[in-house]
């Protein structure tokens, strides 16, 4: 990739100096690196801004990557001034929503562990994330659930990534918990999210950004189960404690 995803390596780098390597459109701007998370996986792109050498402030709405995935793209405020090709600029990222986002990310990886059931789709938010599973004919309860996956939270199991093959990958089929999305191929290497000393808790791809411990997920609770058809059961992830 033409882009250097510095995100992957520390995503806590919030703040970060980088090359403008060219303008991608009227908005776009594409850069030799980047600590923004462009959209994918069920992770919304990072927003925030970007200083330019006399102070000004250029506000970042989404961050994509091209359609040929050949790099990340940060989009602009419509009508922007964007500075000229070549200049050194730093990128913030909107920190309070990044950090909101690893949180809950980290929370719905905790939550396959609680419900280890073939995922079928995923969002995550700053606010409210959701998490599908093939359940078939399961009766949840969204208090049980909640006191399993807050077990976890507490615990303060250390999160973690490591990269394997393509082979490895085949090797080991059963990290791949969504039925219906397979990690990208192509590059030879594939980045797993791990959570345990030794990811005896979870191991999965997955390239969205985490915390470093799972303490850092704070308080969080199911917050409704809705059934999506015969065997699909969507859990809603809301911060705070459960209603009484």
């Amino acid at each position: 990739m033409e882009t250097i995803q510095a995100y992957q390596d520390d995503a806590y780098l919030s703040t970060m100096e980088s090359r403008l390597l060219r303008l991608d459109g009227e908005d776009g701007l594409v850069f030799d690196a980047t600590n923004f998370y462009a959209t994918g996986g069920g992770q919304p792109g990072d927003t925030g801004f970007i200083e330019t050498s006399d102070g000004r402030q250029i506000a970042v709405v989404d961050t994509v990557y091209a359609a040929d995935r050949s790099c990340i793209v940060l989009r602009a405020e419509p009508g922007a001034a964007l500075p000229p090709p070549g200049e050194t600029l730093v990128l913030h990222v909107d920190w309070a929503r990044r950090y909101r986002m690893m949180r809950m990310h980290t929370a719905l990886h905790l939550l396959t562990v609680v419900c280890p059931f073939p995922v079928t789709g995923a969002a995550v938010g700053p606010e409210e994330s959701r998490i599908d599973f093939d359940i078939p004919e399961a009766d949840l309860d969204k208090g049980a659930v909640t006191a399993e996956l807050m077990a976890l939270v507490d615990a303060n199991h250390p999160v973690f990534t490591r990269w394997i093959t393509d082979a490895e990958l085949d090797a080991d089929p059963g990290l791949v918990k969504s039925a219906n999305v397979r990690p990208p191929r192509g590059t030879g290497r594939i980045r797993l999210v791990c959570i345990g000393e030794d990811a005896e808790i979870d191991a999965q791809p997955c390239g969205g950004t985490h915390v470093l411990e799972t303490q850092e997920v704070g308080e969080v609770h199911v917050g409704k189960i809705e059934k999506k058809g015969k065997a699909n059961r969507r859990l809603r992830l809301r911060f705070g404690p459960m209603p009484a």
